[in-house]
């Protein structure tokens, strides 16, 4: 407001001055030059009627913020490719929201967890506004790659598939998290390996569907998309069955429990890997059919293995199988095939002199003990292969030299080089067949840490292991890169009671943590341990 101070009166000219100028400020003070009564102007801007006087000023332009060139998100696996920009970010705000874009509506899922974690609305197939997350499909990207654009106060996460845009989410979820925001720019991501995951014994130890479905749930921000079951050994038969209910133990999973698991899965786009090991670590089932044990010539019975000379061995496996493979409908089966005891003898045809004679009948007169075993797998192989699933055993299950060879397509679960015989990760690789790293040096966490096995740490993991390193400490060569398919960490429950799942799930947290960076993107780690234990901590 101006304010005019009239030190004395004002007469004749000088009053008929100040009225004049008084008109003209008032009448630039509504936004035009005179009012409709007010004087007339000349092509210069000045009064007819009055002296010159200077034109307003222009408005002061408002000032732009400057900032600096955005860093990477900070998460755990971390992002493989960050370009940056200049821009403030985003985070969730009252009027933001998650919205899908044309033709995404297989994202709503996806849509609503995320809006969810954020504490904003999740509104659907909406077009996106400032400060919406906008989740979208498409694109030619690797499978599981995503895009994500932070620009223009929203977010755009995109994907050629629905587990890859998800991993966008978490990126995303996981860089408010820690800060609060996400920072401007692009993040193009990928992981290196197509599987990456947890491997659990819920065999020799009961673990509730709870418990389960909280490792899924943290696998999920990991971007791990495997969890192995092994739930059948000679501690326990752990899932419910109506085929042959009587080898279940007291404690299992029933399964509705599975299918709650197995949903949970699918939403956190984890797929779950079935294992019935077999012809060995069948205690449990040899509990309910004692006629399936197998013996030496001198008496004696090792635990958990049927003799496959028998055909009702066989049967009843493949009983099993035919009724689990309809339960999970996930592209993997496990067909075990690790430790069967009459191979880990010194004279396995002298010793079961039953397998030997099956063996010579099946594959003639150089027949062996191991053939038998390599026919028992590949019969296994053949129920399972009619659904579909690609079929794995551990690679103590695989023998060279004989006149049966497995089946090309069963993948190799490479976990020791400690057993006898044990053949170099190379011997399968040079082969030609596909190989899924389980280092027991490095991956595998014992309870009670029998035989030699101290728990893993993370630390170790991430300062010293790849996927490439296959067994002990020393890397296959990398042109082998491609046939090694990931890696999981693996729970194995051989003294049950040495901890409890709480313990278990605070045990493994860290090594976890570090293979899911390896698995993500192998190269050294741009963090120190404990700058990547810290982040670990503050955005998961």
């Amino acid at each position: 407001m101006m304010r005019y101070s009239i030190r004395e009166p004002l007469r004749g000219p000088a009053l008929l001055a100040t009225a004049v100028a008084l008109v003209t400020v008032a009448a630039c003070s509504n936004g035009s030059p005179s009012g409709p009564s007010g004087p007339s102007t000349t092509s210069a801007g000045t009064s007819a009627s009055a002296a010159p006087t200077s034109a307003p000023p222009s408005p002061t332009p408002t000032p732009t913020k400057n900032y600096p060139l955005s860093t990477a998100p900070r998460t755990v696996p971390s992002v493989r490719d960050h370009e940056p920009a200049r821009g403030p970010g985003w985070k969730p705000t009252p009027t933001g929201g998650v919205v899908l874009a044309a033709d995404s509506d297989g994202l709503a899922d996806e849509g609503k967890l995320i809006a969810g974690e954020l504490g904003i609305p999740y509104r659907g197939a909406v077009a996106a506004g400032p400060g919406d997350v906008e989740l979208a499909l498409g694109g030619t990207g690797a499978p599981e790659s995503y895009t994500l654009t932070v620009q223009d106060d929203r977010v755009r996460i995109s994907g050629p598939d629905e587990a890859g845009v998800f991993y966008g989410t978490r990126t995303l979820k996981q860089s408010v998290k820690g800060s609060g925001s996400i920072p401007e720019g692009t993040v193009t991501d990928r992981p290196a390996k197509p599987q990456r995951g947890l491997n659990v014994d819920i065999a020799r130890k009961h673990f509730t569907a709870a418990w389960l479905e909280d490792r899924i749930r943290e696998m999920g921000d990991l971007k791990l998309n495997q969890l192995g079951l092994h739930f059948s050994d000679d501690q326990g038969f752990r899932i419910e069955s109506a085929s042959h209910p009587e080898v279940v133990s007291a404690q299992h999973l029933t399964k509705a429990e599975v299918r709650r698991i197995l949903a949970l899965a699918a939403d956190r786009h984890i797929t779950v890997v079935p294992e019935i090991d077999s012809p060995g670590h069948l205690g449990a089932v040899i509990a309910a059919h004692p006629d399936l044990q197998l013996a030496s010539a001198s008496g004696r019975t090792p635990r958990g293995a049927v003799d496959i000379s028998d055909p009702d061995s066989a049967r009843i496996v493949d009983d099993l199988l035919r009724e689990y493979t309809q339960l999970f409908p996930g592209a993997y089966w496990h067909l075990g095939a690790d430790e069967y005891v009459a191979l880990m003898s010194t004279n396995p045809e002298a010793t079961y002199p039953q397998l030997a004679r099956a063996a010579r009948a099946e594959y003639g007169a150089s027949g062996r003990v191991q053939d038998l075993a390599t026919g028992w797998l590949n019969d296994r192989a053949a129920v399972v292969r009619p659904t579909g699933k690609t079929l794995k055993a551990w690679n103590d299950g695989f023998f060279t030299g004989g006149v049966v060879s497995p089946a090309k397509d069963i993948e190799v679960e490479y976990w020791t080089g400690k057993e006898i015989g044990a053949r170099q990760p190379v011997s399968y690789l040079s082969a030609g067949r596909k190989l899924v790293n389980l280092n027991d040096e490095y991956l595998y966490y014992v309870l009670g840490q029998p035989n030699d096995f101290t728990y893993p740490t993370g630390r170790r993991i991430y300062e010293q292991w790849t996927p490439l390193v296959v067994r002990g400490t020393t890397p296959v060569p990398a042109r082998y890169d491609s046939q090694i398919l990931g890696a999981r960490f693996a729970v194995w429950c051989d003294l049950s009671r040495s901890q409890t799942q709480a313990q278990v799930a605070d045990g493994i947290r860290m090594p976890l943590t570090a293979l899911a960076q390896k698995v993500w993107d192998p190269a050294k780690p741009a963090l120190t341990w404990d700058q990547f234990r810290a982040l670990a901590a503050k955005v998961r």
